[in-house]
């Protein structure tokens, strides 16, 4: 009865299509996910995210759980995520892929999970890294350890919302630095993300963690471009 009351008066919304939700569901209606356009690549082997990096980085194995399109379902949850406040669909995202992920060979020896992480500056201003909750469940379905201490950004960037695919690549100026290289030795990791579109934010994530040695990199992200 009270939490009836409470819906009365601050209704409980898709965060997708913003209609208002049945009781006994969660973050997204159910017609948002079956609409959702999944890509299953980590099902299909399919290297769309590794050839974003061809070139570029080694990467052993890469996934998106969606695919991405301007106006569409999965920008306005990204949105959501990064600019109202609503954090826990990171965590309903990461739950999403980290069930599928951890019945996959390819993942099960990913030992340690690090988000690409946010300049302290925009941080503060946020108050959270849109990505942390999303690793942290996937790193807990995956039995991996969660760390946001290895890799610190150390410059701040503009908002690239606007800028075309081109111009996002060419005005990368992001650098990551690596606090300690010992408790990524060795060790398999799984960068992840929100969207990736060039690529330029991860490769840079890649080429600092390679200071260290012995290491393989696999990608997870919410979205692919």
């Amino acid at each position: 009865m009270f939490q009836a009351i409470i819906d009365l008066f601050f209704p409980r919304v898709c965060c997708a299509c913003l209609k208002a939700l049945n009781d006994r569901v969660e973050m997204i209606c159910l017609d948002c996910r079956h609409d959702l356009p999944v890509t299953n690549f980590h099902f299909t082997n399919d290297e769309s995210v590794k050839k974003v990096l061809y070139g570029r980085t080694k990467i052993e194995h890469a996934t998106a759980l969606f695919r991405f399109e301007k106006k569409s379902n999965v920008q306005q949850l990204i949105h959501n995520l990064k600019y109202k406040n609503q954090e826990e669909i990171g965590a309903f995202l990461g739950n999403w892929l980290g069930a599928e992920l951890q019945d996959i060979k390819d993942y099960k020896d990913i030992d340690l999970v690090i988000p690409v992480p946010l300049h302290r500056n925009k941080l503060k201003t946020r108050g959270y890294n849109q990505v942390a909750k999303f690793g942290k469940q996937i790193a807990k379905a995956l039995h991996a350890e969660y760390r946001d201490d290895i890799l610190l950004k150390v410059t701040t960037s503009r908002s690239q919302v606007h800028k075309k695919r081109l111009a996002r690549w060419q005005n990368n100026t992001e650098q990551f630095t690596l606090t300690n290289p010992d408790p990524i030795t060795g060790k398999h990791i799984l960068i992840v993300d929100d969207l990736i579109t060039t690529g330029a934010t991860l490769e840079s994530c890649a080429s600092v963690l390679n200071l260290a040695n012995n290491i393989k990199i696999s990608i997870a992200t919410m979205a692919i471009a």
